[in-house]
């Protein structure tokens, strides 16, 4: 199998609120993923207004059979309202659901911080931390694949063999 087929082929989906956060994840997604080999074209790239919006997407997105995994990435703050944790948890548990249903590998990058304050601080405590975690997904959606493949080459063998 040559270089091209080895390379996958990735749904990211990101949130548009605290987007110049919210991008960093995917400036080191996208990085690491160029350690592996991963062209620019194996990303494909969406944007959704906000956190809540991104699991019916990733349902979509994994249901056409085009991608290999899907990421997801987001960053759910306190605003005021009560509702942040509700909405994490919301769009986590959909996430999992996701690929549940449709055995597409699905990884979560959205963050819900205990504290954020729109200071310089902390925007560019989140924004450097948002790059850390894109490189963490891209090295756990590598290994992710990569089992899977495995997975579907053994289960091909034991077929063939029958």
């Amino acid at each position: 199998m040559d270089q091209k087929e080895n390379t996958p082929k990735i749904a990211f989906i990101k949130a548009r609120w605290h987007a110049g956060i919210v991008d960093q994840c995917e400036a080191g997604f996208r990085a690491r993923g160029m350690d592996f080999g991963w062209s620019a074209g194996a990303v494909d790239t969406f944007e959704m207004p906000g956190a809540y919006d991104i699991p019916l997407l990733a349902r979509k997105l994994a249901q056409s059979g085009k991608y290999d995994a899907i990421v997801a990435s987001a960053f759910v703050v306190d605003g005021g309202i009560y509702h942040h944790e509700f909405v994490s948890a919301a769009v986590v548990d959909g996430l999992m659901a996701v690929q549940l249903e449709t055995g597409t590998p699905v990884l979560s990058a959205v963050l819900t911080p205990h504290n954020f304050q729109e200071t310089p601080a902390h925007i560019a405590f989140f924004t450097e931390h948002f790059v850390i975690k894109g490189q963490e997904a891209a090295e756990a959606c590598a290994a992710i694949i990569a089992a899977h493949r495995r997975v579907d080459a053994e289960q091909g063998r034991r077929i063939a063999a029958e």
